[in-house]
């Protein structure tokens, strides 16, 4: 599939991403993942540089294999997928992630959290 903008990625990179566990392993992921990436630049520890991606991707990948059951985007759309993981990210951090779910048409799912 080709998407010409992130406005008509985002509702697909959504519909990939529509059970609540899928969605809070990637913000497990991205969170721990750009924490790395802040540690290495903050403290010099410039081996967490490889920790980032490991958990970051780690978790997102294995949540698309075992709990959606889909393949992850990143495979075939690496940037727009990389845009909307930090998008979805500070929907969750902020709570609108229900709100934008049923913008989309999709049922929301409320916050256990």
């Amino acid at each position: 599939m080709n998407f010409r903008s992130m406005e008509e990625f985002w509702p697909f990179y959504m519909s990939q991403h529509s059970k609540p566990a899928t969605r809070r392993l990637h913000f497990v992921g991205t969170l721990f993942g750009s924490s790395c990436f802040i540690c290495a630049l903050l403290f010099n520890f410039w081996w967490f540089l490889l920790f980032g991606p490991l958990i970051g991707y780690g978790l997102a990948w294995g949540s698309h294999f075992f709990v959606e059951g889909n393949v992850p985007e990143s495979f075939l759309h690496p940037f727009y997928s990389l845009i909307c993981d930090y998008k979805m990210f500070g929907l969750m951090l902020i709570g609108q992630m229900d709100r934008e779910i049923k913008r989309l048409g999709k049922r929301p799912v409320l916050q256990a959290y």
